[in-house]
C-alpha cells in the first residue's frame, strides 16, 4: 500500500542529499582515524550503536514503538544485513587507502546496479549503457592503481561495498512506497547495531575518553547522514538526487588533504572524473529511457 500523500519534492531531496554527503564525509574521516587505533569491529559497533541511540532519542518520542510496525520485516532485515556488511567493507577500505580513493571507487555503485540489471533482470542494454559501464569500470581501475599491493587490497573492499550499495539504493527507493522514512531509519539502525555487535567477538579494547567521544561522534554524524539520505530518496527519484551524492568526493579530498596530507594524484583525479561522468551519464540515460517508455498522456478537459 502506498503512503498517502506521497509526492516528489526534488529541490528538498537535493538539499537532503548534499547534507548527507557532508555528514557522511565527517563520519568516514573519523572512522578512518579510529580504525588505525582500534579493531574494525569495535569501530563499527560504536558507530552503529551511537547512531541508534541518536535516532531513538529523536524519533521514538514522536512515533513510539509503532514506528517498527511493518509487513516487510524480512526486507528490513535483509537491507540491514546488506548495509552492515557494506559499511564494514567501507571502513576497512578507508584503513588501507586514501579516503578520497576509497570513496571514488564507491561511486561505481550505480554502474554495478546497471550491470546487475542487465545480467540478472535481463534488461536490454544498448550501446550507450555498455559504453558508460565500460568507461566507468576503466575509471575504477585507474583509481585502484593495480600493482600497489595495499591499494589493490583496499580497492577490493571498496569495490565490494560499491556492489552492495548499488543494490541497497534501489531497495530503499522501492521500500519508500510502503514504508515511512522513520520506519526505514529505525529498522536500519537496529539491524546495524545488532549485526555489528557480533564483530566485537573478533577484538575489543577500552577506548580512551577522547577516543570514545570521537567514536560516538562518528555515529552521530552517520545517523544524520543516513536520515538525510533516506529522506532524499523518499522525497525524489534516485535519478534526481543521486548525482549530488558525488559532492562527497569533494569533501573527502579536502579532509584527506587537511588531516592526512593526501595530495590527490593525477590517476585519482582522472579516474574519479571518469567514474563520476559515467555514473551521471548512466543516471541521465536511464531516466530518458523511462520517460520514453511511459505512454503519452491523453488530453482531457479541466476538472472543477
Amino acid at each position: 500500500m502506498t503512503l498517502p500523500g506521497h509526492k516528489d519534492d526534488v529541490p528538498r531531496g537535493i538539499l537532503f542529499m548534499i547534507g548527507a554527503t557532508v555528514l557522511l564525509a565527517l563520519s568516514s574521516a573519523i572512522a578512518k582515524w579510529q580504525v588505525a587505533l582500534y579493531p574494525v569491529g569495535e569501530v563499527m559497533f560504536f558507530r552503529s550503536f551511537s547512531s541508534l541511540v541518536v535516532c531513538a532519542v529523536f524519533v521514538l518520542p514522536i512515533t513510539g514503538l509503532s514506528v517498527f510496525a511493518t509487513h516487510r520485516v524480512r526486507d528490513h532485515i535483509a537491507r540491514g544485513l546488506s548495509q552492515s556488511i557494506s559499511q564494514t567493507f567501507t571502513v576497512i577500505a578507508f584503513s588501507l587507502m586514501p579516503l578520497a580513493g576509497a570513496i571514488a571507487i564507491n561511486f561505481s555503485a550505480p554502474l554495478f546496479s546497471a550491470l546487475v540489471a542487465v545480467i540478472w533482470l535481463k534488461e536490454r542494454a544498448g550501446a550507450a549503457r555498455w559504453t558508460a559501464l565500460i568507461a566507468g569500470f576503466l575509471g575504477v581501475l585507474i583509481v585502484a592503481n593495480p600493482g600497489a599491493d595495499s591499494l589493490t587490497l583496499g580497492a577490493l573492499f571498496a569495490l565490494a561495498n560499491a556492489m552492495m550499495f548499488g543494490s541497497v539504493t534501489v531497495a530503499v527507493r522501492g521500500m519508500t512506497k510502503t514504508e515511512s522514512a522513520n520506519t526505514l531509519l529505525m529498522w536500519q539502525m537496529v539491524t546495524l547495531a545488532v549485526f555489528h555487535a557480533f564483530l566485537l567477538l573478533f577484538g575489543f579494547r577500552w577506548p580512551t575518553p577522547s577516543d570514545a567521544t570521537m567514536l560516538a561522534l562518528s555515529g552521530v554524524a552517520n545517523a544524520g547522514a543516513q536520515y538525510l539520505w533516506t529522506q532524499a530518496l523518499a522525497c525524489a527519484p534516485a535519478t534526481a538526487v543521486s548525482p549530488f551524492y558525488y559532492f562527497l568526493l569533494i569533501w573527502a579530498l579536502v579532509i584527506g588533504f587537511v588531516v592526512w596530507g593526501d595530495v590527490p594524484t593525477i590517476g585519482l583525479l582522472i579516474g574519479s572524473g571518469i567514474v563520476v561522468a559515467s555514473g551521471l551519464f548512466l543516471l541521465w540515460h536511464e531516466a530518458q529511457r523511462r520517460d520514453q517508455a511511459q505512454p503519452a498522456p491523453v488530453a482531457t478537459g479541466a476538472r472543477g
